[in-house]
């Protein structure tokens, strides 16, 4: 088995990924790609866990700001993501990679409640566990969902699939002069007001000592280049050493 760099990790998506340049919904070419990838790294030998957005269908604040109540708006915004968790599972099941989608809030019909001894016993046993609704609380975004599952099944590292190619000091399609970092501290993200998570979600990662690693999910094959240790993207972390 080759080198690996990370053993356990959670790979957070947004939902806007799964969307592709379609920005709403599903587009299953690009899901397909992103669970290529996740099955090369499985048979890598590789322990998966999944976090996954729910902005393709809803963003709690943005669609529901000011005309609903945010507790119920933010509760829609965690179905959204189960919808995109049964998506994913679904389509890594056909391709041979056995998944469990486990859900913060209860809905036994479609998916196990989320119990963390028996979220490590699915990934010692080599499958994809795909966790649903955030932390299961409103006020909370899936970023901390993500650190907070991160921290319980005592992961390596959380591997942030955006958008963009990593942190920059200032927003690089505004800015020209943006640049690329290739490692940052978490204080400094902080500090700086960098838009990597948001706050609640870095404070929670320093506070837990997980590296954060942010790269593009364009090209989906990131992850495993991430996994051999290879430079790409942006690591968050304590110290900015090597």
């Amino acid at each position: 088995m080759e080198e690996l760099k990370y053993k356990r990790v959670l790979l957070k998506i947004s939902g806007e990924a799964l969307a592709g340049d379609k920005h709403f919904g599903l587009d299953f070419e690009m899901i397909g790609r992103v669970a290529d990838v996740i099955k090369e790294a499985v048979a890598m030998g590789v322990q998966v866990g999944v976090v996954i957005g729910g902005g393709n269908f809803w963003r709690g604040v943005k669609d529901g700001g000011g005309r609903m109540e945010r507790t119920r708006a933010d509760h829609m915004g965690m179905l959204a993501t189960v919808m995109n968790c049964l998506a994913v599972a679904d389509v890594l099941e056909q391709k041979g990679v056995p998944a469990r989608v486990m859900t913060a809030i209860e809905m036994r019909a479609m998916a196990e409640p989320y119990v963390r001894g028996r979220a490590i016993h699915h990934l010692e046993r080599g499958r994809v566990v795909i966790f649903g609704c955030g932390t299961g609380n409103p006020y909370f975004s899936t970023d901390t969902g993500a650190v907070l599952r991160a921290a319980e099944i005592e992961a390596d590292v959380i591997l942030l699939a955006k958008n963009v190619d990593g942190v920059y000091s200032a927003d690089p399609v505004k800015d020209p002069n943006a640049v690329k970092y290739d490692v940052i501290t978490y204080d400094e993200v902080l500090a700086q007001h960098l838009m990597v998570m948001d706050t609640t979600a870095t404070s929670l990662s320093m506070d837990n000592h997980i590296p954060v690693l942010l790269f593009a999910l364009k090209d989906p094959y990131n992850i495993i280049r991430v996994l051999r240790g290879e430079k790409i993207g942006t690591i968050v972390k304590e110290d900015n050493h090597q």
